[in-house]
């Protein structure tokens, strides 16, 4: 006598659900450039979205809770010379967003807490380095203020965005490079590349340190993510155009783990991974649907479960980190779509009937704080994300640590001046020496004190506007 057994998976009966029309954001003038990234991202605080802008490149940054239409003269956050082609949030500061443009370079910016009154034109650090246009930008997942940039030149450059200088560049890429994927400690980061190449990149040791040829047969662009374990999961084409997942073990690259074909189509699938659930979501540009996996130990390995369908295409995709999504109902993730002219959220839920907090369901995830210093890393340290609980839900903090971010991100530009000062006043009198350093304190008790001032009027400010008094 046979009968069926049913894979046991707590998330088998995830289904998405796409929010009321009056919770979408409305009137939003999606970029039309032709570059395959998502054009939005997000964070429990803010979502940013890529636009149309004449006269330069600009995209759009809006609290959470400003849903409904947006005024057409909302303040946007301007200062590239052509179109932007990514941004990401900072992982470790709500508040810090990068981007980069055809215009060649990336920037880093800081949003406030309240809703700007004028255009955000003055960007923390500009990152030139690049001589073709910067089309991917990607964060540290752990390492505080580290920030790689891929460009058109097939150059990858790491940064340290507080001192606004390169660390290091990497040019074994033949040509153009699709997507990077740094792995969960941030020791190695994956490429795919227009050469049909998959590589793993050392980035301390400057070296690719394994690489497959053609882990797609299709000649269309592929993407590469790392999974939590260590395994990359891959999206491409076959040799004839049907979209194809794999999952692959980069110590051993000459078979892969599991290879699934999809359907025939020709947008390029996007991957959005939650290290928390191990479950990967896949979006199409131009797809009106979005499949989700889930990946195991267990053959096949990638399991099928479910399809989100609507009726509008998607111009991109932005996803929330798991800090963002509604624990209380039982929201394992929340993707945000983006229509021609809006952007809606999705919620995947997994059916519970009881209102208590899932333990199953939210391990503790990464939180905001990084953990390691940018010198740490460089001198060969590694260390996983610090976790928080998701018990009581997450609180994203108020604009005072806005003022920690701010001094971390620009405090060490000055350093080579003070250090040269130092060397030139090795030779003057000591009564000048003193009141040199006298007033210099003067002025740091000044600056501090007018910085407090500031980040109070911006916490009252931004209680006004959020309705809160």
């Amino acid at each position: 006598m046979s009968r069926s057994i049913v894979r046991q998976s707590k998330f088998r009966h995830v289904f998405g659900q796409a929010v009321k029309t009056d919770q979408s954001y409305d009137d939003i003038r999606v970029s039309k450039v032709t570059w395959d990234s998502s054009f939005c991202a997000v964070n429990p605080k803010f979502l940013a979205v890529i636009v149309e802008s004449s006269g330069g490149g600009a995209f759009l940054v809006l609290h959470l809770s400003k849903v409904g239409r947006v005024d057409k003269n909302y303040p946007l956050v301007v200062g590239h010379s052509g179109p932007v082609l990514d941004i990401d949030w900072c992982p470790h500061n709500d508040n810090i967003v990068a981007s980069c443009s055809e215009d060649t370079t990336a920037m880093v910016w800081q949003i406030p807490d309240h809703t700007p009154s004028r255009p955000i034109s003055e960007p923390i650090v500009v990152l030139e380095g690049h001589s073709k246009r910067v089309g991917i930008i990607k964060w540290h997942p752990t390492a505080r203020n580290i920030l790689l940039t891929a460009g058109g030149d097939n150059l990858i450059i790491i940064w340290n965005v507080g001192t606004g200088e390169p660390l290091m560049t990497m040019d074994d890429h033949p040509d153009l490079i699709y997507n990077v994927s740094w792995n969960y400690n941030g020791s190695l980061f994956c490429t795919t590349c227009k050469d049909r190449r998959l590589r793993v990149c050392d980035p301390r040791k400057n070296e690719v340190v394994a690489e497959r040829l053609s882990p797609h047969e299709g000649i269309r662009p592929m993407r590469a993510i790392f999974t939590k374990e260590g395994n990359i999961f891959t999206t491409g084409f076959t040799r004839m155009s049907q979209r194809e997942l794999g999952l692959w073990d980069p110590t051993n690259f000459e078979e892969p783990i599991a290879l699934l074909e999809l359907d025939t189509s020709n947008g390029v699938l996007l991957p959005f991974y939650d290290p928390d659930t191990n479950i990967v979501y896949l979006s199409g540009k131009g797809d009106s649907s979005i499949r989700y996996f889930e990946i195991t130990e267990e053959p096949p390995y990638v399991h099928y479960i479910s399809t989100f369908s609507s009726k509008e295409p998607q111009r991109g995709m932005g996803f929330m980190p798991k800090r963002g999504v509604d624990v209380s109902k039982c929201e394992i993730a929340r993707l945000y779509k983006l229509h021609e002219r809006k952007c809606e959220p999705i919620m995947m839920t997994v059916p519970r009937k009881s209102d208590l907090f899932q333990d199953d369901l939210y391990p503790d995830t990464a939180g905001p704080e990084p953990a390691l210093e940018p010198e740490e890393w460089m001198d060969g340290r590694d260390a996983d994300p610090i976790l928080v609980s998701m018990r009581d839900g997450y609180v994203p903090p108020k604009s005072r640590e806005l003022k920690v971010a701010k001094k971390n991100v620009l405090d060490t530009r000055p350093a080579t001046r003070r250090s040269m000062s130092v060397i030139d006043g090795s030779s003057l009198p000591p009564q000048l020496l003193e009141k040199l350093v006298e007033e210099i304190q003067n002025l740091k008790a000044t600056v501090l004190s007018q910085e407090k001032r500031i980040c109070d009027l911006e916490n009252k400010l931004s209680k006004y506007t959020n309705g809160t008094v």
